[in-house]
């Protein structure tokens, strides 16, 4: 797998795809901060549903997520169950809520919304750290494409990609961006799915629709191998496994730089419109993960490979480059998968880093230090911001803590545990107030944290509060102290209360 004379058309293929985004980028470069750091101009129910999907598929959806269903069968679909799971949630409760009230970024809704700039303080350094756990997890995938291309090693890997994902973003702008994202989708969507249905052809399996021809293979790894995939909780206990899917559930809807695409469509119609069409595109994905897993566990098998947890967890994070290698699909063909790869990195990275700039560009310096500032100046603030970040990304991803979904996990359950409760109370209760929402989000983040700081000498805390999965007892606890304290604490100003009877929730849009 690191020898660099067989990548010679993986890394022609992927060096051409990524010069392909930068004259995209470039055609349509962007100026302006309200387009740079914002989310573009409106691109169509459709278009805005490919770019959300884009935005979505990440490193953690091409890499992780086979990675964890080679290594954990059953108990990894939570992964599967709780993202799309997010989407309805997003949709059914907030989507269209969200593009009436109107504002650019999720510290913004929240700092007009509880009218307290310490409320936005809070909510955009939360907005920052869930760009950056985020981005590790992304930048571990990157680093480990990019060692595999040039044969180099993983920390090698990381810096070259940095460069290029930062080179990118800092030239081309938001507007660039958001163009790709829709082109991103189409090269994830044929790169993952047509190797697949090679892959699935060469080991015999039904190869047109591979998302169900590999069901033959669970049964075969049973019958020759007794691997079970299909076992339930034969990795994790039931409550680790609905911990699991109700964490990513509600982290999904509470991710700022998702929630970001609401903001730039022109009716509410449209705003549910993308979100179904984006789940419509994260599904073909979804379905196809699984059958990397078990492809590469039968290549394993068949290889007289034995199956070692250590060995395996260091490696599943590029299973599917691996099994296709080992399953004989021709360069060129591996090269089309690790573009598909590079291009999921590169469009949700791009997101965050935009996500993350606006943050400490539009929300904390502009909105709080210097409300006066040029368009020139929050331009210079925003790309200077996307090096720091980088910057801070980089240094962590060269000793990742664990896999890329993993990381991503601790990503959702801080969104979850904070942006969430604080949303979805301000949108549907009208009497949240300030220090409800400032309450709730400190406690979210003591609650996302809890199982390093506190679980080393109180186990209880780790047990039911696992870093990857403590919104399912976190959101819940959040949402009760946003409450207790919203009702012990005067209520919010009346015309606040009255925009959310008359604009938010009084017509259809």
């Amino acid at each position: 797998m690191n020898d660099p004379s067989a990548n010679v058309w993986p890394l022609i293929i992927v060096a051409g795809v990524i010069t392909s985004f930068i004259l995209v980028g470039l055609y349509g470069k962007t100026r302006e901060s309200t387009e740079y750091g914002f989310g573009g101009r409106y691109i169509g129910r459709i278009g805005g549903g490919a770019a959300i999907a884009s935005n979505w598929m990440s490193a953690a959806s091409f890499l992780g997520m086979a990675g964890l269903l080679y290594l954990k069968g059953y108990f990894a679909l939570a992964y599967v169950i709780g993202w799309t799971g997010g989407y309805v949630l997003l949709l059914v409760l907030m989507a269209g809520q969200i593009r009436r009230f109107g504002k650019y970024t999720a510290p913004d809704f929240v700092g007009a919304r509880y009218d307290s700039p310490t409320a936005r303080l809070i909510s955009a350094a939360i907005s920052v750290a869930i760009s950056v756990i985020y981005c590790i997890a992304q930048f571990k995938g990157i680093g480990m494409v990019f060692a595999w291309l040039f044969g180099t090693g993983y920390e090698e890997g990381v810096l070259i990609g940095a460069l290029a994902v930062v080179s990118y973003v800092v030239v081309c702008g938001m507007l660039g961006v958001t163009r790709n994202q829709q082109m991103q989708y189409f090269v994830i969507i044929v790169s993952f799915i047509l190797p697949l249905m090679v892959l699935a052809g060469k080991l015999g399996y039904f190869w047109v629709l591979p998302q169900f021809g590999y069901g033959a293979a669970m049964e075969d790894l049973a019958r020759e191998f007794n691997v079970r995939f299909a076992d339930p909780f034969a990795a994790g206990s039931l409550f680790q496994w609905v911990a699991l899917c109700f964490t990513l559930m509600v982290g999904t809807a509470g991710l700022p730089h998702v929630l970001s695409r609401f903001y730039i469509v022109p009716n509410v119609r449209d705003a549910r419109w993308s979100v179904v069409w984006g789940l419509f595109f994260i599904a073909l994905i979804y379905w196809s993960a699984p059958a990397y897993a078990v492809f590469g566990r039968l290549l394993d098998a068949r290889g007289g490979t034995p199956f070692d947890p250590a060995a395996a967890g260091k490696m599943a994070d590029i299973v599917v480059l691996k099994t296709a290698v080992m399953g004989g699909l021709p360069g060129w063909l591996v090269g089309v998968l690790a573009a598909g790869a590079m291009s999921a990195a590169f469009s949700t990275v791009t997101g965050l880093l935009m996500t993350g700039a606006a943050s400490l560009s539009h929300d904390i310096y502009y909105r709080l230090v210097n409300p006066g500032a040029s368009e020139a100046r929050k331009m210079a603030i925003a790309k200077g911001a996307i090096l720091v970040l980088a910057a801070i990304v980089v240094l962590f991803a060269l000793h990742p803590p664990g896999l890329i979904a993993e990381i991503t996990a601790v990503a959702f359950a801080l969104a979850g545990n904070t942006i969430f409760p604080v949303f979805l109370l301000g949108i549907w209760w009208g009497r949240t107030n300030r220090q409800g929402a400032i309450a709730g989000m400190l406690t979210g983040i003591v609650i996302t944290f809890a199982a390093p700081l506190f679980g080393g000498f109180v186990p209880v805390v780790a047990t039911l509060l696992p870093q990857t999965s403590s919104a399912l007892c976190g959101a819940p606890l959040v949402t009760a102290i946003i409450v207790i304290v919203s009702l012990v604490t005067p209520p919010p100003p009346a015309e606040i209360r009255r925009f959310l009877a008359e604009e938010v929730h009084g017509h259809l849009g």
